[in-house]
């Protein structure tokens, strides 16, 4: 079975770990809505270590021509460069919209410690919803997910950004 927990933030009570949690994920609602500016799907995404942002993202798939420019992506690469390894162990991933099947499988071969997600997607969604990549037994690493932070907050950024383009069209 996969491993979903509520709170995976060491040395910390359960209260300063959501508190935490909430703080990343207004970090990457942020990068959202810069994606919602440029016409962009608005999800973003943050990665942290050690309790500091290294890199964030919001979708470019659209102004970039590059189906892979989701806002996971985007800040895996970010954070990559930044310390110049394309593993990222020990490091989480905050991210709007619980991440797709490619980003997931990203997530696996970086070896991210632990995504935490807000909204979950019920059409693409690869962390629990849909499926869940760690109910794969061959894949040798094993991701912490913790859905639901900041869902409503998630969600409605997501759902208003679709109403308004139905009402252009």
């Amino acid at each position: 079975m996969s491993e979903v927990r509520e709170n995976s933030t060491i040395d910390k009570t359960p209260d300063e770990a959501y508190q935490q949690h909430r703080y990343f994920m207004q970090e990457a609602l942020l990068e959202a809505q810069k994606a919602g500016e440029i016409g962009e799907v608005p999800i973003g995404a943050v990665i942290v270590h050690n309790g500091e942002i290294i890199a964030r993202g919001h979708n470019r798939s659209i102004i970039d021509n590059d189906p892979t420019a989701h806002a996971e992506i985007v800040a895996i690469r970010k954070a990559c460069a930044k310390i110049k390894n394309y593993r990222l162990p020990g490091m989480t991933l905050y991210v709007t919209l619980e991440p797709c099947t490619m980003c997931a499988g990203s997530f696996l071969h970086a070896r991210i410690d632990t995504v935490v997600y807000g909204a979950g997607d019920s059409r693409n969604g690869a962390l629990g919803t849909n499926l869940n990549i760690n109910d794969y037994k061959a894949f040798n690493h094993k991701i912490t997910i913790i859905p639901h932070i900041l869902s409503e907050e998630c969600r409605s950024l997501i759902k208003a950004f679709f109403k308004e383009r139905r009402v252009k069209k």
